[in-house]
């Protein structure tokens, strides 16, 4: 038995494979990238698509998820994103 992982994007509030989506991780008060979706934490999920990435940066919706302010390095990162 295949599972599929559905998560809502933050942005677009459309659910998408978890593998087609990144994964922003909260723990222990760090906020990052999850490159493998493994860690733990807390989690926020973001479409892969520039429209979304883009939204994220701009209005600093990890900000609201995280309720907290998001350091400017993680924005950075995920402008990296954006092809």
């Amino acid at each position: 038995m295949h599972v599929t992982y559905q998560r809502r994007c933050l942005v677009c509030r459309q659910e998408n494979l978890k593998s087609n989506m990144l994964r922003i991780y909260k723990r222990e008060g760090n906020i990052d990238i999850d490159e493998s979706q493994k860690c733990g934490g807390r989690g926020a999920y973001i479409c892969k698509a520039n429209t979304c990435i883009s939204k994220a940066i701009d209005k600093k919706l990890l900000n609201r998820a995280f309720k907290t302010n998001v350091a400017t390095e993680v924005y950075d990162k995920l402008r990296g994103y954006i092809e």
